[in-house]
């Protein structure tokens, strides 16, 4: 297959991913309505274009978060240019960059689709876990809900929510989540016990449906009294969440709900994994951002 010429790699403007999210949604990722500014804030510097001939025919995002780790997703090739070997460089310069960006010793993870993973194991990337998608139709279960231990996020509540969420995320994230909590047309919903955080979980709007995302919780009960109380907030919609194959208490959950597999990308990693405690990982945040 011939080399394409005139292509070069170069910063992705913020117009530019407002395409990329279409990309993503035609590729079957049901982006959510709310991420585009919510992504692009997180590392302005972390989104890149494929350019041939002046127009944008590949994109990715490598967003380093704080130097402390990275995550690469939106890898998109427009199918009539896939197959020449531009997005092999487009991986390339993508995780080397980003290498550059981060402390030394720093892992990278991706999520990425079944059917690429051998072709990220060749640049480096070592499995780590399945992360399935699971559909269902949500259920007004409110009558069922804790309502003492279970409150929308407050303002004042978010710094401390930023501490607790670095346990279960591995990494302090504050400028996506401050901007992710108080998301358009979504609900946070946090745990406590007295003072202690105990879980929290966001619904938010996608291109199809609502995806709980993240859904954070010390053990399965108060996992399922968050899933109850964030899907009475969309009773009667399509639901989806992201679980790690690894924690049977939360395959467990999605299977009480009636949910059923429809997705999944492999968790992999450049460097050395994280050690995350999955036990208390119901739903992960994004496919795109970790």
């Amino acid at each position: 297959m011939p080399q394409l010429t005139n292509c070069k790699i170069r910063p992705m403007t913020r117009a530019e991913f407002d395409i990329v999210i279409t990309w993503a949604a035609a590729e079957g990722w049901n982006p959510g309505l709310p991420d585009p500014d919510v992504f692009w804030q997180t590392d302005p510097e972390g989104y890149f274009a494929l350019e041939h001939n002046g127009e944008m025919i590949g994109s990715g995002s490598a967003v380093s978060y704080d130097g402390q780790f990275g995550f690469m997703g939106f890898f998109i090739v427009k199918p009539e240019y896939r197959g020449k070997g531009m997005g092999g460089q487009l991986w390339l310069t993508m995780r080397d960059t980003l290498k550059e960006r981060l402390n030394p010793g720093t892992a990278i993870g991706i999520d990425g689709v079944f059917n690429m993973q051998q072709t990220y194991a060749k640049t480096g990337f070592v499995f780590s876990h399945r992360t399935l998608r699971m559909e269902g139709v949500a259920e007004n279960n409110s009558d069922s809900c804790d309502v003492a231990a279970i409150k929308p996020v407050a303002d004042d509540e978010i710094e401390a929510l930023i501490e607790a969420d670095t346990y279960w995320f591995g990494f302090k994230r504050q400028r996506l989540l401050r901007a992710w909590l108080k998301m358009k047309d979504s609900h946070s919903l946090v745990y406590k016990d007295a003072s202690k955080i105990l879980g929290y979980g966001t619904i938010r709007p996608c291109q199809k449906g609502f995806k709980i995302a993240p859904l954070f919780a010390t053990n399965a009960a108060i996992a399922d009294q968050l899933y109850r109380a964030l899907t009475a907030k969309v009773s009667g919609q399509v639901v989806y969440l992201d679980v790690p194959e690894i924690n049977k208490e939360a395959m467990a959950l999605a299977a009480k709900h009636k949910l059923s597999e429809c997705f999944g990308c492999a968790r992999m990693y450049f460097g050395p994994a994280p050690a995350l405690d999955y036990s208390q990982i119901y739903g992960s945040t994004t496919y795109e951002l970790g």
